[in-house]
């Protein structure tokens, strides 16, 4: 049986501040790969999953996130009067129709636990997943990375949360969980512990931008204290949460491209580029000619 999540969260209400100037008016997850912004990936990953419903957790000026879900009528019709049919295909099938896109609205920035809190309202009983849009991962061999942890869930029960190793030295980053492996890429974690020293760090398996939870976290949120940066940490409440049901950290298949740094922003569009069969050819021809001119 092919494991279905009916909703997924998105919590974009950060501000995108390293990438200032472009984001003091546009979202950061509108900022394109290819012609792609960064949240219409993570649609289409949630969608892949089997979401029909769409929660996007935004601050009071990320009007560009609910306008891209939303209809365009005079651009539509101006494609249509121009008989450009193809492109006002792309247009209207931004999301399936049985898709259906909800915006809440965080007041205020006090975390990614707070922000997840945030959703409750539009969450049904069970379980939902999570989708940091940032965390750009592809897999060319098969299902998305949202649609994998769907699917161990199912089979394994309680939650999941996406993992991979990281340099020790950047421990400091991330979530970082321990645990004993029980099958092929999940383990059952032990412990999680947000942004621990390298040296007190229990392994260098850092938690990254995807979540399938069981929608208990959401009282166990309410009940957690501000922690790292005086922010109410998801970390804490997956903590929480371990006390009641399993939690699985799960290596997921493809690769994670850190778009809220410039560097692994450009290296994203560079490998969409490179894989695009238009100009993927072109892509690969001017960077052999800057490799000769660096020569």
């Amino acid at each position: 049986m092919i494991a279905r999540l009916r909703t997924v969260v998105f919590p974009v209400a950060g501000l995108g501040t390293r990438f200032l100037p472009a984001t003091k008016v546009v979202p950061k997850e509108m900022l394109p790969l290819m012609d792609r912004p960064l949240i219409q990936w993570a649609a289409d990953e949630a969608v892949a999953a089997g979401a029909d419903t769409l929660v996007f957790v935004v601050n009071r000026h990320k009007r560009a996130i609910n306008d891209h879900f939303d209809l365009a009528f005079e651009l539509e019709q101006r494609l249509e009067a121009g008989n450009k049919t193809e492109l006002l295909k792309v247009v209207r099938e931004i999301l399936p129709q049985q898709v259906r896109p909800v915006f809440v609205l965080q007041s205020e920035a006090r975390g990614l636990g707070h922000a997840v809190l945030c959703a409750r309202p539009a969450v049904a009983e069970g379980s939902f997943g999570v989708i940091l849009p940032d965390d750009f991962i592809v897999n060319r061999e098969g299902p998305g990375a949202l649609a994998q942890m769907a699917q161990v869930q199912a089979e394994m029960g309680g939650s999941v949360v996406a993992v991979e190793p990281v340099e020790w030295k950047d421990t400091g980053k991330y979530g970082i969980v321990a645990g004993a492996e029980v099958g092929a890429r999940v383990s059952r974690i032990d412990s999680i512990v947000e942004k621990p020293r390298p040296d007190v760090a229990p392994s260098n398996l850092a938690v990254v931008g995807r979540y399938v939870l069981d929608t208990r976290i959401f009282d166990l949120l309410e009940r957690t204290k501000p922690g790292a940066g005086g922010e109410i940490q998801l970390t804490d409440g997956i903590a929480a949460l371990l006390a009641e049901q399993p939690v699985h950290a799960y290596r997921f298949d493809g690769v994670r491209y850190d778009c809220g740094t410039k560097f692994g922003y450009v290296h994203a569009t560079l490998q969409l580029a490179l894989d695009d069969p238009e100009i993927g050819a072109q892509v690969r021809r001017l960077m052999q000619e800057h490799r000769l001119a660096d020569t």
